[in-house]
């Protein structure tokens, strides 16, 4: 099944992961709507609206890149009307940005605990409660959000509570959305990765340079993503979904493919369980100490 004509509103689409998930869907001829506040270049971080706009049409893709913060619910009440204007409809909604402090309880500004918990929660419900109306009016209709498994174990939230809880907020509203609009036929789901994935989250405010070695690309999410996507809404729904799990499914048996160095030991992401052979979630912690 192919995503050719249909149309992804992606917020944070314009680098990572989110950029990466657009030019999977580009190459099967998608309308891709990149919603980010970066229209400028930022030293810190590669990438605009508009080099994403341009990788995405050369991909096979059409652009429609749009300023846009996602936590102003007007300014993504227009921008979503913009898509609608310009493609038509909307048939998926990723909700990909997210805000990242790795800092315990007496080192989180609350400022940090504010902005988190309003790109990863509040941004995650005003994209779905604007783009919900038209997603009811597409023909095989998913919300797919970049947010881990729930659990409860204290583990998991100890050494980060503020982000760890902005990111289960995301988690939150795909089992809620879920049940929610389950007789409606709109998929709701969440993927996640095995692995870090090499992003300028992870070089950025985890390890540095010397981290990315240690990760997969992110086209391992976007290869996922574009699995699920093309899956039958109906059918595929309510789900915590990880990305090589996904993938195995679809018969991909080469993972080397997606390493950043091969051969090099993996990095478990700090939401999953390390397999054998990964470093554990503390030793990425150890080494975005040291960086």
């Amino acid at each position: 099944m192919s995503l050719a004509g249909k149309t992804l509103f992606i917020s944070g689409g314009s680098r990572g992961i989110g950029l990466a998930i657009a030019l999977r869907a580009a190459r099967d001829g998608a309308n891709i709507v990149i919603a980010a506040k970066t229209a400028d270049p930022d030293p810190r971080l590669e990438g605009t609206i508009h080099t994403a706009a341009a990788a995405i049409e050369a991909a096979g893709g059409k652009a429609l890149p749009l300023v846009v913060d996602i936590r102003d619910e007007e300014r993504v009440q227009a921008a979503v009307a913009e898509a609608v204007r310009v493609f038509g409809g909307i048939d998926i909604l990723i909700n990909n940005a997210s805000a990242i402090r790795l800092t315990g309880t007496l080192d989180t500004p609350v400022k940090r605990y504010d902005l988190m918990h309003g790109v990863n929660g509040r941004g995650t419900f005003v994209c779905a409660q604007a783009c919900l109306p038209h997603l009811l009016d597409a023909a095989n209709p998913h919300i797919l959000t970049l947010s881990p498994p729930l659990v409860t174990d204290a583990k998991w939230f100890r050494d980060f509570p503020a982000y760890t809880i902005a990111k289960y907020t995301m988690s939150l509203f795909t089992l809620a959305l879920a049940g929610e609009f389950k007789d409606r036929g709109v998929a709701v789901n969440s993927l996640w990765p095995r692995t870090a994935i090499a992003t300028a989250a992870v070089q950025n405010e985890i390890g540095g340079a010397g981290m990315l070695a240690a990760c997969r690309k992110p086209e391992i999410v976007a290869d996922a993503a574009h699995f699920i996507l093309t899956r039958p809404a109906r059918e595929c729904s309510g789900n915590f979904f990880l990305d090589d799990e996904v993938l195995l499914a679809a018969g991909v048996r080469d993972f080397a493919q997606y390493d950043m160095q091969p051969g090099a030991a993996l990095q478990a992401d700090f939401f999953i369980e390390a397999l054998p052979g990964m470093h554990r979630s503390d030793d990425m912690m150890k080494r975005g100490s040291a960086a």
